[in-house]
């Protein structure tokens, strides 16, 4: 069991993520402070760098924070929908929903934008999309055991589907009139139920 002083230290760190998302809402990582981090947690520039050593640190920790988030969201669903079928299409949901929030749109440009040239940001990003692609695989591969999902090579599904999720969201922050969440939310809809063996 964790010290308080651990428990403690942790919430503090998680405000200066919760923060962190908060101005990511109205401004870009590049134009993003440690002051209006700071000032929006309402806490010290010391005490922030107590617990990120840079800017790029708290960069790396919303990418954590947004894939820990991800995982549970897939852990429940797993949990929840014993169907191999159902379970993608309330993930593809699920994604969709998160691309319509203007942080994630924000910080999932950044982060594309970042990869290209930080090493750190590349390899998190892989880990976590390659763990996101591993779960969806294998339910791909239940779908398909059960005979709910027609046969289909299931790592090229979770890749396609991880694809049109960062995808959609990296257009909508380029275009947000592009399309209509609505219209892309029923048409995935109708794509996945298209997996079901008639």
């Amino acid at each position: 069991m964790p010290k308080v002083g651990e428990k403690i230290r942790a919430a503090r760190r998680q405000g200066l993520i919760d923060a962190g998302w908060r101005c990511l809402a109205h401004t870009g990582y590049r134009d993003l402070t440690v002051d209006q981090v700071c000032r929006e947690a309402a806490v010290s520039k010391g005490s922030f760098y107590g617990y990120f050593s840079h800017k790029q640190s708290l960069l790396l920790a919303l990418l954590e924070d947004d894939s820990a988030s991800l995982k549970a969201a897939m852990i429940e669903l797993e949990a929840r929908e014993p169907d191999p079928s159902r379970r993608l299409r309330a993930f593809a949901a699920h994604m969709l929903a998160r691309a319509e929030s203007p942080q994630h749109v924000q910080m999932m440009a950044d982060l594309w934008a970042a990869m290209l040239t930080d090493p750190d940001v590349r390899a998190t990003l892989r880990r976590s999309i390659a763990d996101r692609r591993r779960i969806l695989r294998s339910w791909v591969e239940d779908g398909i055991a059960s005979q709910r999902i027609t046969p289909t090579p299931a790592n090229a599904l979770a890749s396609l589907m991880l694809a049109l999720g960062e995808g959609l969201t990296l257009h909508a922050g380029l275009d947000d009139t592009g399309f209509r969440w609505e219209n892309i939310r029923l048409t995935v809809d109708l794509l996945l139920a298209a997996l079901a063996p008639s």
